[in-house]
Parts: structure tokens; sequence; C-alpha cells
């Protein structure tokens, strides 16, 4: 994963363990307080929101733990994991840019492409001027490559 990623997957660990966890904690406490636990709501809640919370905080950690960070501005050529690359359709003519990324940094709405998608799949290994064919779950897809960087 990229150095960006990583950085916000520990960013998210730290909030859960240091703001979510007690915050969870001390709404379980007050929940107990209001009495018979087998008809408090706000018990039960509580107790499914601290569920989600360390099962995330595990993922996390497995995640941390596994990760192998990879800096793109070291890396220069054809695409390959890291590139940020500027593709025009060639049937719209409208351009996009995405930066391919691992898996658990992907979001495609800011622009990172999971190096598992179709497209990265496809345009792992070309270069600028290249035509690329994509099978997409919309249909097939004609892309060219515009520009690769590593920033």
């Amino acid at each position: 994963m990229t150095r960006a990623g990583f950085v916000a997957l520990e960013t998210e660990l730290k909030h859960l363990k240091s703001v979510e966890r007690p915050t969870i904690i001390q709404a379980i406490a007050e929940a107990r307080e209001l009495g018979d636990l087998s008809e408090n709501a706000e018990y039960h809640s509580a107790r499914e929101k601290q569920s989600f919370i360390e099962g995330r905080i595990k993922e996390l950690e497995g995640i941390i733990s596994l990760a192998e960070v990879i800096d793109p501005t070291s890396m220069s050529g054809s695409i390959k994991f890291g590139a940020t690359v500027t593709l025009v359709d060639e049937d719209t003519d409208e351009e996009k840019t995405w930066q391919i990324v691992g898996e658990h940094e992907a979001n495609i709405e800011r622009g990172l492409l999971n190096i598992k998608s179709p497209i990265a799949r496809a345009l792992i290994g070309k270069d600028e001027g290249d035509s690329v064919e994509v099978r997409t779950p919309g249909g097939e897809k004609a892309y060219e490559v515009l520009k690769v960087q590593y920033i």
C-alpha cells in the first residue's frame, strides 16, 4: 500500500482505540445503571457497537501488521502499483485520472483505484500513448493512456 493509505489506516486505528473505545465503554456503563439488562435497548445497542469497534480494531491491526508500504515517487516507467494515470475514454473523450493503490485504501470517488480492479489490471505494464481494452460490468471500454506519473 502507499504511505498515504498506511497513515490513513493508522489514524483510523488510533481514533478507534483512543476515542471510540472509551466512549462506548462509558455508554455501556451508563446503560447498566438503568437496571434490567434484558429489556435495556441502550445496553444492547452499545454492546453491538462495541462488538463492531473491536472487530474493526482487530481487522486494522492485521492489515497494518502485514502491510508493505511502497513509495511511488521512487518509481518510473510503465504503469505499475502507485502510478497516477490519466486516461481518455475513446468513446466519450472524457478524461479520468486514477492512482493505482492497494485494496484497503481504494476509493473510486477519490480517484484511488484498487489494483485488483479490471481497469487497473488492464493498465499494468502499459505506457503513455497505449490503448487499453477493459471488460467492465457495464461492457467493453476502450481508453488511451495520456499520462503516467509517480507522485
